[in-house]
């Protein structure tokens, strides 16, 4: 996945001729008081009036600064939230036509604590709410998508 181009077809949804698959993601250079990590993808341009979230995982370990395509197994300690499809795992890209390209933003957020205390029922918004306040640094890799889903990357 490269900052500002399309999304590959494995990022697409299965619905929109993708795979469902997430893309490789590695981080390096964050502050030295980093304790954990938290991954979010989101599409800010859904129409849905408050974004889309397609993954959204909390604790981290620090010593973890990578993950490879398509990860099934995160490491011990990691939450995954659900997404908006109710699913705990990565959702591709489907955005519906009409509604022009869409912004898939990648954020990985440095944390200032080994774990934050989220119930596994808890909203990506809700884990949003709590990386306010616990951010140390964030890195943002943002990629396109269009209708026509895998067909058009």
């Amino acid at each position: 996945m490269t900052d500002g181009a399309p999304l590959a077809a494995a990022q697409y949804g299965t619905d929109a001729g993708g795979a469902d698959v997430s893309p490789q993601l590695s981080w390096s250079g964050f502050p030295a008081e980093t304790q954990s990590f938290a991954l979010t993808a989101y599409d800010p341009d859904a129409p849905t009036g408050s974004g889309f979230w397609h993954w959204a995982v909390a604790n981290l370990p620090v010593s973890v600064t990578e993950l490879a395509a398509g990860i099934d197994t995160l490491p011990a300690g990691a939450l995954v939230l659900s997404n908006e499809v109710r699913l705990t795992s990565f959702i591709g890209a489907g955005p519906p036509p009409g509604t022009g390209t869409h912004r898939y933003q990648f954020i990985v957020h440095a944390v200032d604590v080994p774990t934050l205390e989220l119930d596994s029922q808890s909203t990506p918004a809700v884990l949003g709410f709590n990386l306010h306040f616990h951010t140390l640094a964030r890195a943002v890799l943002e990629a396109t998508g269009v209708a026509g889903g895998a067909s058009a990357a």
